[in-house]
């Protein structure tokens, strides 16, 4: 399981597959990202960070959960809409949120004391919202269930994992480079729907980690 190898698949899918990604979760993203705009507008500048947290974890799980949904269908060569996904999400959807407040109160613990406990969290639950989604295991056996797959494989899942973040924070901060504060509302709906679009091949990325790890265990 080479981490290239997986990038390099994952690539493969997310350019084969973009425009039916992009009809799938783009206008979820834009509803978080003008919800958490009007949000910032509305509120003082000194407002707790923990409000745009809410928001995303109401819009997160529903694109998120329909993405996986359309991961899996697939890879097992099915043809599904977009309004059937988004309603298997929406049911997911309690579940998947209480899952996703669980997963960042505890990376967010982790990074608090410092950044090492913080992505050591964030790896071993990196599959927690798939067997959440796909075995429809409960919140708590999700992550300990994910607590035992990482077991074994925490480097190759971090080296993926970074491969993917650190040039989406280089991204970011070009965006920042070329479009300073304070950028007009269309400008920050735009990049910041673009950021958020692409931070969800992630999602593809550990999926496809998820499916080499877990067939071996099928097998036996």
């Amino acid at each position: 399981m080479n981490p290239l190898t997986v990038i390099q698949d994952s690539l493969y899918f997310f350019r084969r597959n973009l425009g039916s990604i992009m009809l799938l979760c783009l206008p979820v993203v834009i509803l978080e990202v003008l919800a958490k705009q009007a949000l910032s507008n509305a509120m003082s500048a000194d407002t707790s960070p923990a409000y745009e947290l809410v928001i995303g974890l109401f819009f997160y799980p529903i694109y998120t959960a329909a993405l996986i949904l359309f991961l899996d269908a697939r890879s097992r060569g099915e043809d599904v809409y977009t309004r059937d996904l988004l309603a298997m999400a929406l049911r997911l959807w309690p579940t998947f949120a209480v899952l996703s407040a669980m997963s960042t109160l505890l990376i967010m613990f982790g990074l608090s004391l410092f950044v090492v406990p913080g992505l050591w969290v964030m790896i071993k639950l990196a599959f927690c919202e798939y067997l959440l989604v796909l075995r429809k295991l409960t919140p708590f056996m999700a992550m300990r269930e994910s607590m035992l797959m990482t077991t074994g494989h925490f480097t190759r899942i971090l080296v993926c994992v970074l491969s993917v973040y650190i040039p989406l924070w280089l991204l970011e901060g070009a965006s920042l480079y070329l479009f300073p504060e304070p950028q007009s509302a269309a400008v920050s709906v735009i990049t910041d729907s673009i950021g958020s679009f692409l931070q969800l091949f992630t999602t593809i990325v550990t999926f496809r980690l998820f499916m080499l790890i877990s067939e071996p265990a099928h097998r036996a």
